[in-house]
């Protein structure tokens, strides 16, 4: 089994610096463009199943990826727990210095230290995050089948699902907010996953802009 789990292209609220969470954006394009070139790096990979998030830039970013592929006539499901983390009261609001509308000592924890990041109200804990997108990634590793899948989702809640497999889970987001459409690949067997592939980028490393770096 091979589970290829990715972030969704670049949207408006990426660039422009503002807490997305589960607002329904879809990706701009650049985000297409992004998706473009990750889609011809995997070509020569034949998935049997995608599974998205149901929001549209993580299913807009699954369409492109298998059309570019070659896999066009996967069918593409939802599962809800690949969405990404409902930031409740902070959702479409900036966080980026001079133009900052959220805290800045909890914006700064959610970006350095977000397992002590205070859940916003109407929003979700980081734990929750974990238990929902680990269960789903969970469940997909006991198929134990011969297959290979794909999946997109989103930058907080791929890092959510992976953590368990990191060697140093203390640290959230691994070192870095992944870029996006960073690939991640994970060989299962035995219903036991190994990650083999980490944050992948195919395009050029130039055109990776951390959107993060001064938050």
């Amino acid at each position: 089994m091979l589970i290829y789990i990715v972030r969704h292209g670049e949207t408006p609220a990426n660039s422009l610096g503002y807490m997305q969470g589960q607002s329904n954006d879809p990706i701009n394009e650049n985000g297409r463009a992004l998706a473009v070139i990750t889609g011809q790096g995997l070509k020569g990979v034949t998935f049997d199943e995608c599974i998205s998030s149901p929001l549209i830039r993580a299913k807009e970013t699954a369409e492109i990826l298998l059309r570019e592929s070659g896999n066009e006539n996967v069918p593409i499901s939802i599962d809800e727990r690949l969405m990404e983390i409902n930031l409740g009261d902070w959702e479409r609001k900036k966080f980026r210095p001079g133009e900052r509308e959220v805290d800045e000592e909890q914006i700064r924890i959610f970006f350095t230290d977000p397992f002590n990041f205070e859940k916003r109200p109407g929003g979700e804990s980081i734990r929750e995050v974990c238990d929902r997108t680990q269960e789903f990634l969970k469940e997909l590793l006991a198929r134990d089948d011969d297959k290979t899948y794909l999946i997109t989702t989103h930058g907080f809640a791929l890092r959510g699902m992976l953590n368990f497999l990191y060697e140093d889970q203390s640290d959230y987001w691994h070192g870095h907010v992944p870029y996006n459409c960073a690939v991640n690949i994970i060989e299962g067997k035995n219903g036991i996953g190994r990650l083999i592939a980490d944050d992948r980028i195919y395009y050029d490393m130039d055109d990776a802009v951390d959107q993060y770096a001064k938050f």
